[in-house]
C-alpha cells in the first residue's frame, strides 16, 4: 500500500514538475482576429528585408511586419487563394499553389499554371520545385517547366527535395530516392526505401527522412546500412533542425515533437496540452532574430519563445487570469486570481486554496504573512482573513504481535480560518493593504484611513489600537499604497498624491509632494531612497531626509510607459516597473540616471501584458512574480547571451515630382556607384523606406541627412520628401536603429539636378556682359534724369512738412484755450459759495496750467509726463465737480512709460469730454478708467466712463445747440496723425439693454526717445 502510494506521489510530482518546465516556452497566437485572412497556415518564409510571408488556405498571401497584416488574393491576380509553399529571393517572391506556381516582383504577379507545389529548393541558382506531379524548374527565360527523370518519379508527388553536395534526395509519396543530378540522363538514380516519406532533414552526417505513419529513419550519410527507426512521432508533415541541435518534427495530430539531434532523445512536445490551440501543425522556421513561427491548419501561426519567463494561467491550474495580489513566503508563492481566491505555487506544482464560506468569491487585493507563517488576507468588501497554520500533537493507539496496546504522540498540521470584518468589530471592510510587524498588524483601507490592530486567535479576541484618518492629518483617506522604512515608520500613498507616514503615533503628512493631484501606485525603498511609481508621471526618487525633495527619474533612454503600477529591485540591481505595456527592466547609474532600459511585452514573452497594482514579489531564490490582467509571470534572472543582430535598412520606394518611379529599384541603385540623373524641373524627391522589426515593429527610428549637413533628429516616420533642390549634386543617406539602439548601416542614394540653360556658366556669363553694356548706357541718361526728378520732391516735401508742423501747432492752439475756458468757468462758479475750495483749485489748476504751457511748446513728450498732467487736469475736475467719482489709470507698456512718445494734450479732451457730458450727467456715481497698452506697432488708450452715454449726450447737446469743440479738434488732430479708424467711440450696455456708459478706444504710431 505505501508503496503504491509512493509511485503515485512521484508520477504527480513529475507530471506537475513538468507542467511547470513547460512554461519555459512561451506561445503567442496570430490569428483571424490579429488581421491574419485565414487560420490555416501551410507555410511562413522571412525575406531579405525581414517581412514574414504567410501562405494560407483559402485566404491568399500575408505579409506580416510584427503587427500589420497585408493580403493579397486571386482577385489581386494570384493563381490561387490555396498557398503550399513559399520562396523568396532578391525581390521576388515565389508562391506555390494548388494550381501552380505565382511570381511576384514588387506589385506585379505573373501565373504560371500546373499542379500543386509543395516546396521550393534552389541549387546553384537553379530553382527545382517539387509538386504532386514531379520535380519543375523555374528560369525567367524558360519559365515554368518540368524535368523528366523517371516514370515512378515523375508521376509522384514530391514533398521534399535536398542536395547534399553530391547527391539529390527526394522524398516522395512511393518512396525515398537518390539522384546523382535532377534529370533523365543522370547516372545514378537509386530507391532506398519504399513508403510515403512526407520530410527530409540533415545534420551533420545523419539524414533525417520522415515517413508519414511509420516514424522517422535516420540514415547514417557514411554509412547507408547503418538506419535508426524513431517510431515516435507518426503522421509528420516536416521536420526542420532548431536551436542547433534540435529537431523539430510537426505532425497533424498532436503538435510538434522535439527531438535532439545525437541521443534521438524526446526534448519536450508542444500540443493542445501546453499552448497549442490544434493539433496539426504544418510548418516550423525561424527567422534571422531566432524566433521560432509555427504554422498550424486551423490556429494560425504562433511566435515561440524561449527566455526567462514563465507564464501561468488558467490553461495552466490558476482559478483565474486576473492576478491582483502576489506574496513570497518561505519557498511558496501566493496569489490571488480574479474573484477565485487563493492559489499557492512551490516545488509540487500550483495548489488551490479552499475557500472558507465567509471568504468565497472575493476580489482579494492584498496578501501578507507574520513571522510563524500565517497568511494575512485583505479583500474589497469583505475585511480580513487571517489563515493560521499550527501545530496539534495527536495521539495515536497502535497493537504489538502480543496485542499489547501501544500509544504514539504525533504532531499535524491545521490550518484554521479567522474572517475580521464589520461584523466582529473590525472598522472596514475595503483593505487595500496588510503590513504585518513585530506587535502590530496594519491595514490600508480605501476611505477609513490606516488601523492598527492585534488580533488573538487563541481567544478569538481583536484589539483596535488606533485608526489613522483625517483628525491624525491624513486628508486624503483613499490610500493606495503602505509600506515600512527600515527605520520602522510606516509610509502611505494616496490617490490625491500625498504620502506620509506614521511614527510613534504621530502622522506626518505631505500633500502632492509633486505639487499635482496625481495618484502615486507603489513605494519603494532601496538603499536609503525612496522610489515613487505614478499613474501618469513615471517614476521619481528622493533621499529619505527631511524634507524629501522628488526627481524623475529621467536617463538617456525613456520608459515604455509613463504609468507605474510596480517597483522593485531584482538581485542584479536592475529597477523593474510593471505598466500597462508590461515590464521595464531598468539600469541605474550611481546618480541614479536612467542609463537602459529593456522592455519586455507581449512579443517578448511577457504574456500576462498589462501588470496589477503591487501585484510584484521576489522569491528566496531570486525570481521575480508579477501580475497582470493576462495571468501570472515569473522572471528568473540570468545572463543574456543572444546576439542581437545590427538591423539592416533598405530602400522601398523613390518618387519624383510626387509619382513613383517604378522603373528605378532604388534600394538595387543604393548599393552601386550609379547617380540618377534629373532634368532641372525634377527638383522634388521623396524616399521611402524600411527596417522591419518583427519583435519591435513600432520601436524602430529613422533619421536621415542631405549631403554632408549634419544627421536630423530620429523619428518613426519611414518617408522623407526634398522639395526645392538646389541644381547640382546630391547624396541622400538614412540610417535606421532598432528599440536596443542598434543603429544600422546608413545607406546612401546619389541624384544630380542638371541645371537650365539659363543657369549654364557660359550662358550666365554672356548675358552679364551684354547686361553690363546696357545698364551702362542706360544709367547714364537715367542718372541725369533722376538727379532733376529728386531736386524737385525735396523742394515739395519741404514745403509740405512745414505745413503739417503749422497744421499742428494750429490745432494745438484750437483746444488749449477752450480747455482754460472750462476751467476758469467751474472756478469762477465757486467764488461765492464755496471760497477755501476755490482757492485749493487756483492752486491745483496753476500747476496744470505750467505744465500745460510747457507741453504746448513741443511737438512731443514722454507718456509718463502726459499721464502726470493727466493726474492734475483729473484732480481739478475733482474740485470743480458737484458730483463724486472715482478714477483709475492703468499702465501696461513696454517700453516703460519714460521711453514712449506721444504728442501733448491728445487725451485730456476725452478724458474731459467723459467726465463733464458722461459721469457728471450720469444717473450714478462716477467711475473713470483709463488703460494704456502697447503692441508691436501702436499705443493704445481706451478711456470708459459709466456715466450718461454718448448718444444721450449728444441728445442734450443738440437741444442746447453745443459742440464739444475741443473733441472735435482732438478727433482731426489724431486723424492727421494716425489716420483713419483710429479712434472708435461705443456706447456700453447693460444686460437688460440699459445705458452704461461710453468707451473710448484710439490709437496712436507708437514712438520711443531711443
Amino acid at each position: 500500500m505505501k508503496k503504491t502510494r509512493t509511485y503515485l506521489l512521484l508520477f504527480l510530482f513529475c507530471l506537475v514538475t513538468n507542467q511547470i518546465v513547460a512554461q519555459n516556452s512561451q506561445l503567442r497566437p496570430y490569428t483571424i482576429e490579429d488581421g491574419l485572412p485565414q487560420s490555416q497556415v501551410y507555410d511562413i518564409i522571412q525575406d531579405a528585408t525581414g517581412y514574414l510571408w504567410l501562405g494560407t488556405q483559402g485566404g491568399g498571401l500575408a505579409n506580416f511586419d510584427g503587427s500589420t497584416f497585408l493580403v493579397w488574393n486571386e482577385s489581386d491576380g494570384l493563381l490561387s487563394n490555396y498557398i503550399h509553399a513559399l520562396y523568396s529571393r532578391n525581390d521576388t517572391l515565389f508562391i506555390g499553389s494548388k494550381r501552380g506556381l505565382s511570381v511576384k516582383v514588387k506589385e506585379r504577379i505573373s501565373n504560371y499554371e500546373g499542379p500543386t507545389i509543395h516546396q521550393f529548393y534552389s541549387v546553384e541558382g537553379i530553382l527545382y520545385i517539387a509538386t504532386q506531379k514531379g520535380i519543375y524548374r523555374f528560369s525567367n527565360a524558360g519559365g515554368f517547366t518540368k524535368i523528366g527523370i523517371h516514370p515512378e518519379i515523375d508521376n509522384s508527388s514530391i514533398n521534399e527535395v535536398y542536395f547534399d553536395g553530391s547527391f539529390f534526395w527526394l522524398a516522395t509519396n512511393n518512396g525515398l530516392w537518390k539522384l546523382a543530378e535532377l534529370g533523365a540522363s543522370t547516372s545514378e538514380k537509386l530507391k532506398l526505401e519504399s513508403n510515403n516519406f512526407s520530410s527530409l532533414v540533415f545534420y551533420g552526417d545523419k539524414i533525417f527522412a520522415a515517413t508519414f505513419n511509420d516514424g522517422i529513419r535516420v540514415i547514417d550519410a557514411k554509412n547507408k546500412d547503418k538506419t535508426i527507426l524513431i517510431r515516435e512521432p507518426q503522421r509528420i508533415n516536416s521536420m526542420s533542425i532548431q536551436n542547433k541541435d534540435e529537431l523539430w518534427v510537426a505532425t497533424d495530430d498532436d503538435g510538434i515533437t522535439v527531438i535532439a539531434t545525437e541521443s534521438f532523445e524526446e526534448i519536450k512536445r508542444l500540443n493542445t496540452h501546453n499552448g497549442l490551440s490544434v493539433p496539426d501543425v504544418r510548418k516550423i522556421s525561424s527567422d534571422k532574430d531566432s524566433n521560432i513561427w509555427i504554422a498550424t491548419s486551423g490556429g494560425g501561426f504562433y511566435k515561440y519563445f524561449q527566455n526567462n519567463f514563465n507564464h501561468y494561467d488558467q490553461d495552466s491550474g490558476l482559478k483565474g487570469d486576473r492576478i491582483y495580489a502576489v506574496h513570497q513566503v518561505n519557498d511558496e508563492i501566493w496569489i490571488s486570481s480574479s474573484e477565485g481566491g487563493l492559489t499557492k505555487i512551490d516545488s509540487l506544482g500550483i495548489h488551490e486554496i479552499p475557500p472558507t464560506n465567509a471568504f468565497a468569491n472575493v476580489k482579494v487585493k492584498t496578501i501578507t504573512s507574520d513571522g510563524k507563517g500565517n497568511i494575512w488576507v485583505g479583500s474589497d468588501g469583505r475585511g480580513l482573513l487571517f489563515r493560521e497554520t499550527k501545530k496539534v500533537d495527536s495521539i495515536v493507539t497502535s497493537f504489538t504481535d502480543s496485542l499489547q496496546v501501544k500509544l504514539d504522540t504525533i504532531s499535524t498540521t491545521v490550518i484554521k480560518n479567522h474572517v475580521l470584518n464589520t461584523d466582529n468589530g473590525f472598522p472596514d471592510n475595503w483593505i487595500r493593504k496588510i503590513i504585518v510587524n513585530e506587535d502590530h498588524i496594519w491595514a490600508a483601507t480605501y476611505t477609513s484611513g490606516i488601523i492598527k490592530f492585534n488580533y488573538y486567535p487563541a481567544t478569538d479576541s481583536l484589539v483596535i489600537k488606533k485608526t489613522f484618518g483625517k483628525g491624525d492629518a491624513i486628508s486624503d483617506l483613499h490610500i493606495k499604497e503602505m509600506t515600512t522604512d527600515n527605520q520602522g515608520r510606516m509610509w502611505y500613498a494616496t490617490k490625491n498624491g500625498d504620502i506620509g507616514y506614521i511614527e510613534n503615533e504621530n502622522v506626518t503628512n505631505l500633500p502632492s509632494v509633486l505639487n499635482q493631484q496625481i495618484a502615486i501606485s507603489t513605494l519603494l525603498f532601496h538603499q536609503n531612497k525612496l522610489f515613487i511609481g505614478t499613474a501618469g508621471r513615471g517614476i521619481w526618487y528622493s533621499d529619505v531626509h527631511d524634507p524629501l525633495v522628488f526627481k524623475k527619474l529621467e536617463g538617456t533612454k525613456k520608459l515604455s510607459s509613463e504609468n507605474i503600477y510596480q517597483l522593485i529591485f531584482d538581485n542584479q540591481g536592475y529597477l523593474w516597473s510593471g505598466t500597462e505595456r508590461g515590464v521595464d527592466k531598468i539600469a541605474l547609474s550611481e546618480a541614479n540616471e536612467i542609463v537602459d532600459v529593456y522592455h519586455f511585452g507581449r512579443d517578448d514573452g511577457f504574456l500576462a501584458i498589462e501588470t496589477c497594482l503591487n501585484a510584484v514579489a521576489e522569491d528566496v531564490k531570486g525570481n521575480l512574480w508579477f501580475g497582470g490582467i493576462y495571468g501570472l509571470t515569473q522572471y528568473t534572472p540570468s545572463e543574456n547571451n543572444t546576439q542581437t543582430q545590427k538591423p539592416k535598412i533598405r530602400f522601398t520606394e523613390l518618387e519624383i515630382d510626387y509619382k513613383a518611379v517604378d522603373s528605378i529599384d532604388a534600394n538595387t541603385w543604393s548599393k552601386t556607384k550609379k547617380v540618377l540623373q534629373l532634368n532641372p524641373e525634377q527638383t522634388q524627391l521623396a524616399f521611402r523606406y524600411k527596417t522591419v522589426d518583427i519583435n519591435h515593429p513600432n520601436d524602430v527610428q529613422y533619421r536621415t541627412k542631405l549631403n554632408k549637413t549634419e544627421w536630423g533628429p530620429w523619428s518613426i516616420e519611414n518617408k522623407q520628401s526634398l522639395v526645392g533642390l538646389a541644381y547640382g549634386s546630391h547624396l541622400f543617406s538614412v540610417q535606421s536603429r532598432s528599440f536596443r539602439w542598434h543603429e544600422s548601416d546608413p545607406i546612401q542614394f546619389s541624384f544630380f539636378i542638371d541645371s537650365p540653360l539659363h543657369k549654364k556658366p557660359w550662358f550666365q556669363w554672356a548675358m552679364f556682359a551684354l547686361a553690363v553694356a546696357a545698364v551702362v548706357i542706360m544709367s547714364l541718361v537715367y542718372i541725369r534724369r533722376i538727379k532733376a526728378r529728386n531736386t524737385q520732391e525735396k523742394e515739395r516735401l519741404q514745403v509740405q512738412n512745414h505745413l503739417l508742423t503749422l497744421e499742428q501747432k494750429a490745432l494745438r492752439l484750437q483746444m488749449n484755450p477752450h480747455f482754460i475756458f472750462n476751467v476758469l468757468n467751474g472756478i469762477k462758479g465757486m467764488g461765492s459759495s464755496k471760497p477755501q475750495k476755490m482757492n485749493t483749485t487756483i492752486n491745483s489748476f496753476a500747476v496744470l496750467l505750467r505744465e500745460t504751457l510747457n507741453n504746448s511748446r513741443k511737438d512731443s513728450i514722454n507718456l509718463s509726463q502726459e499721464i502726470k498732467t493727466l493726474e492734475h487736469y483729473i484732480e481739478v475736475e475733482k474740485l470743480m465737480s458737484p458730483k463724486l467719482f472715482t478714477h483709475q489709470i492703468i499702465v501696461e507698456t513696454k517700453p516703460n512709460t519714460e521711453e514712449i512718445l506721444i504728442p501733448p494734450m491728445l487725451i485730456q479732451p476725452f478724458v474731459e469730454n467723459a467726465i463733464r457730458h458722461g459721469i457728471l450727467k450720469g444717473p450714478r456715481e462716477g467711475e473713470l478708467s483709463i488703460l494704456f497698452y502697447t503692441d508691436n506697432k501702436f499705443l493704445h488708450c481706451t478711456i470708459i466712463d459709466n456715466g450718461l452715454g454718448i448718444f444721450e449726450s449728444q441728445k442734450t447737446q443738440n437741444q442746447t445747440n453745443h459742440q464739444s469743440m475741443a473733441l472735435t479738434v482732438t478727433q482731426e488732430r489724431l486723424e492727421s496723425i494716425s489716420g483713419k479708424d483710429a479712434l472708435k467711440i461705443t456706447e456700453l450696455k447693460n444686460t437688460d439693454k440699459s445705458v452704461a456708459g461710453t468707451s473710448i478706444v484710439l490709437k496712436i504710431p507708437l514712438q520711443t526717445d531711443y
